[in-house]
């Protein structure tokens, strides 16, 4: 969450209310916000107990969000949303359930959501589907929606994944250059209530432009055992 107040506290709220009557903690990643978001998260911890609140000392974005939350995770399964509220907390048990259903394939790695009616602007949605078009096609990695905040990964098989800025759009490609398999499952979408976004579609098309090459790069130097067997 950066700059999330007005969003910050009902999130998390709603993330306790789906998880109701589930082991479950929630890590909020205050990217260093200059408003009101760290001091809804810490007084929401009065009657959230399991929410955790994790400030970083800088600025550093959205994929170093996601990396410090996976690093401070108590369990096995991490799920991420943004911290804009648009992504509906209700839908993580299903990501969930269907990562840790007891006929998931065991290189099954992440369950990712992909947004249907998106409540974003025309541009922002046209913007959208040509750069997942462009990555789907550069990097096959079989994705339609890696803008989706709303994911389910196995903790584990994220820190083995190479950390870089803006990675959080890669994270499909990763898992699959290890070996990995994902699944997606359909989720909905809201309009953003209050804040506004941290990105622009030109900032996008720079950043995703550069990181394209250096994915492709690693894609090309990637090399798989298939397993091991030990003696």
């Amino acid at each position: 969450m950066h700059n999330e107040s007005g969003n910050a506290a009902r999130l998390a709220s709603e993330i306790a209310a789906a998880l109701e009557g589930r082991d479950f903690e929630i890590l909020c990643v205050n990217d260093a916000s200059t408003d009101d978001t760290l001091a809804e998260l810490t007084a929401a911890q009065a009657e959230i107990p399991q929410l955790r609140v994790l400030t970083h000392r800088h600025n550093s974005g959205q994929s170093r969000a996601i990396r410090t939350g996976a690093l401070a995770a108590r369990a096995p399964i991490v799920c991420t949303l943004d911290g804009d509220g648009q992504n509906p907390p209700e839908h993580i048990p299903t990501l969930v359930d269907a990562l840790t259903r007891d006929d998931a394939p065991d290189d099954l790695a992440m369950v990712s959501g992909r947004r249907v009616g998106r409540q974003d602007s025309a541009a922002k949605k046209l913007a959208s589907r040509l750069g997942n078009g462009v990555r789907k096609w550069m990097l096959n990695d079989d994705a339609d929606d890696t803008g989706c905040g709303l994911k389910a990964f196995k903790r584990d098989a994220y820190l083995l994944l190479p950390f870089f800025d803006h990675q959080h759009r890669f994270i499909p490609a990763l898992f699959k250059r290890e070996g990995f398999l994902v699944e997606y499952r359909d989720v909905t979408h809201r309009a953003r209530t209050a804040g506004r976004s941290k990105y622009t579609n030109l900032g996008r098309l720079f950043a995703s432009l550069s990181d394209m090459v250096g994915m492709m790069w690693l894609n090309s130097r990637a090399r798989q055992p298939g397993g091991w067997d030990e003696s």
